[in-house]
């Protein structure tokens, strides 16, 4: 199997590493993992892509490539130039140093990764490894998706439908803020919303008198509805949730008819 990895924290982020190491052995012995990620940070930036401006690209090692750009930027580089000839089997998206459950998979460059994957018929997975107090200290906070990351991957390629038409399935995968040994399963669960929080800014002024804003972010440690994402993760689960691009509100169709003239 050919694997491309990339991710939003950028080329040298340990959460890549742990991938690497993942991707590896899903590939196998005979199979390829080739990297091609941002040259610098680029949290926050979604499924953002470079469409006003040119993107450098540096080919910085066997099947390791440097993109100055989003991680949505780094799946078109790879699959249309640097792998163009070798097309990857499968998109792997992080391991994203915190979780990308409830409002903040909106805003994750992880998932727009695996999104853009997905909208080019690439299968794809992003994976995101929730922080907090049991294990934000080890030695290695990316422990639970380093045990636990290939076998969450190889069930999901197991399980995933083989044929899937209109906007492509792709999934998210949050591992636990927990040491390895105290992840308690793996658990199917929809996205969920932390009730009351959210990003918000705050205002700094520099020494030169310019006044900035920082974004900040709201408390990870508060749970979603009993089932969904970010509570099961509280609760020691690595959690799963397919997902698409399309973001038609199919639920409100009905209570909207009387629009339709």
């Amino acid at each position: 199997m050919r694997i491309l990895i990339t991710n939003d924290d950028g080329i040298h982020a340990p959460g890549l590493k742990t991938l690497h190491a993942i991707a590896t052995e899903i590939a196998g012995p005979d199979g390829e993992v080739w990297t091609v990620a941002p040259a610098y940070e680029q949290s926050g930036v979604g499924h953002c892509i470079s469409y006003t401006r040119p993107m450098m690209v540096e080919h910085i090692g066997t099947r390791r490539y440097s993109v100055e750009g989003s991680p949505a930027d780094c799946v078109l580089a790879a699959l249309h130039d640097s792998m163009k000839d070798t097309p990857p089997d499968l998109v792997l998206s992080g391991v994203n140093r915190g979780n990308n459950a409830a409002e903040n998979t909106l805003y994750s460059g992880t998932i727009g990764g695996a999104l853009e994957a997905a909208l080019q018929g690439v299968p794809a997975i992003a994976m995101s490894q929730y922080y907090g107090p049991a294990n934000r200290d080890l030695d290695d906070p990316f422990e639970a998706a380093a045990k636990h990351g290939a076998d969450v991957v190889r069930r999901i390629l197991d399980a995933a439908p083989a044929h899937d038409h209109g906007y492509r399935l792709f999934f998210n995968v949050n591992f636990p803020p927990v040491a390895a040994g105290d992840v308690a399963g793996i658990r199917l669960a929809a996205q969920g919303v932390r009730e009351g929080t959210g990003f918000s800014t705050k205002p700094h002024v520099s020494p030169s008198g310019r006044r900035f804003l920082w974004i900040l972010g709201a408390d990870q440690q508060i749970p979603t509805a009993p089932g969904s994402d970010a509570a099961m993760n509280l609760a020691g689960y690595v959690t799963v949730t397919p997902m698409r691009a399309d973001l038609t509100a199919h639920d409100a169709f009905k209570t909207l008819e009387a629009i339709n003239t």
